[in-house]
């Protein structure tokens, strides 16, 4: 496949007053003339925050998404975004999503980038991006943070955000002593990464995959696991690749990859908030998703063995 021009050239490659001011700013961050003989420029789109304590290990992800992508000869440049904290930030995280899909959006397309890796975790942060994307139309991949370990209390597997309620009724309900509920608060959450149980951050991490905007196993690999940060590597290399040949968004998320995105969702018993999700998301992407397709592909997904994966990223 021939190479496509590279956006960042205009910035980066011209021999007028805006081009050596391009390159001089950015050489004032200690960059070298290696870094400017028109090698694609990626964007990391980092949603790592501490009020996030999902994403809150996103930095050392981005670390290795550099390597990938220095190793592919490509210069990465890591960015911040609104980091939206599903337990703490109030009244809901749900009223900042498509704030969040706009700074995604608008810092892919003002900035000199020829592809981009999305980083995100909690329950929003995940659709934003893709939301973003799907508008920017710059080649992009999707790289979560990974699900928590399991939560473990003496022989007791416990679930991050199910199990609480549950065990808040049985404390409720005298079952459980101050000084047990005390312990468990400590047991529940034991690593970094998005909730572990198939909620809406492990369900929007599927949907991702299933839409060929994640590498193959992006949303299984644990956040404590050594293989995500392989995969944020590989997935620096994949982005240079996509960004050298034109590997758009828009030519991923087509009507068959929703219909992926929908038969899966259904498979695995997926976060009902995965329907609001997907729908923004085709909307993002100019591609009509009526509610009831969720109603017509639900009755003929009985099985995960049944499903056809779109190609991906």
């Amino acid at each position: 496949m021939p190479e496509v021009a590279l956006r960042s050239k205009n910035w980066f490659g011209r021999k007028d007053l805006d081009g050596f001011a391009h390159r001089s700013w950015i050489k004032a961050e200690g960059f070298s003339d290696l870094m400017f003989d028109g090698r694609p420029v990626i964007g990391i789109a980092n949603s790592w925050s501490e009020l996030t304590n999902c994403n809150a290990h996103l930095r050392t992800v981005a670390e290795a998404v550099k390597r990938g992508v220095l190793s592919a000869g490509g210069f990465p440049l890591e960015f911040p975004t609104i980091s939206l904290g599903e337990v703490l930030m109030k009244p809901t995280t749900m009223m900042f999503r498509n704030l969040m899909a706009m700074d995604v959006e608008e810092c892919i397309r003002a900035y000199p980038l020829d592809g981009v890796i999305l980083l995100s975790g909690c329950d929003k942060t995940t659709p934003a991006m893709l939301m973003g994307a799907a508008s920017a139309d710059v080649p992009a991949i999707l790289l979560t943070g990974g699900p928590m370990l399991n939560g473990i209390r003496g022989q007791e597997q416990l679930g991050s955000g199910t199990d609480t309620w549950r065990l808040w009724a049985e404390h409720r309900a005298g079952r459980l002593t101050e000084e047990e509920f005390c312990e468990l608060e400590s047991c529940m959450s034991r690593s970094a990464g998005h909730c572990m149980v198939m909620g809406t951050a492990s369900t929007m991490a599927s949907m991702g995959e299933a839409l060929g905007m994640a590498l193959p196993g992006n949303a299984a690999i644990p956040a404590a696991d050594s293989r995500r940060l392989a995969l944020a590597e590989m997935a620096g290399r994949r982005i240079i690749e996509m960004a050298r040949a034109g590997l758009k968004p828009s030519r991923i998320l087509t009507a068959k990859a929703f219909d992926n995105a929908i038969r899966a969702d259904m498979a695995i018993g997926g976060s009902t908030n995965a329907i609001i999700h997907l729908v923004a998301i085709a909307g993002r992407a100019g591609v009509p998703l009526p509610l009831t397709r969720f109603d017509e592909l639900s009755r003929t997904t009985p099985f995960l063995v049944n499903l056809k994966p779109p190609a991906s990223t």
